[in-house]
């Protein structure tokens, strides 16, 4: 199948096929006599893999990793299960920060009457907040 097809089974745009193959996230295609990318299953199966794991938060290093996880037989599920609970834990630390950057958000606007007078306890909570920083 052709690149646009690939994209079209694999929920993967062109753009990213082409920068998966030049990054090596994805084994360069085949070439028609006329110098068109050609798609196999197995190829696709691979990009179905490597968008999975996209919508999953892993990052292109773990992505890689993860593949040749997944392409090695002889592998130890030891091995895999590390970079997912390493995953998890990173996960782990962005939610906590989220939560307390919308904690701190929520509060802000709570104390802001959000009327017509130009005194803003929001601008002036983050104003606040820049100046105790390193």
């Amino acid at each position: 199948m052709n690149i646009g097809e690939a994209a079209r089974r694999s929920g993967v745009s062109s753009k990213m096929i082409r920068h998966y193959e030049s990054i090596g996230l994805l084994v360069s295609a085949q070439r028609s006599e006329s110098g068109y990318r050609v798609y196999s299953e197995k190829d696709l199966h691979t990009l179905r893999f490597i968008a999975t794991t996209r919508s999953l938060g892993f990052s292109l290093d773990e992505i890689q990793k993860l593949l040749s996880l997944w392409q090695d037989k002889n592998r130890s599920s030891a091995d895999v299960k590390e970079l997912v609970l390493n995953h998890i834990a990173d996960l782990d630390q962005k939610i906590a920060e989220l939560t307390s950057m919308r904690t701190t958000l929520q509060t802000l606007a709570s104390a802001c009457s959000g009327n017509a007078r130009p005194d803003c306890p929001i601008l002036s909570g983050i104003s606040t907040h820049c100046a105790n920083r390193p």
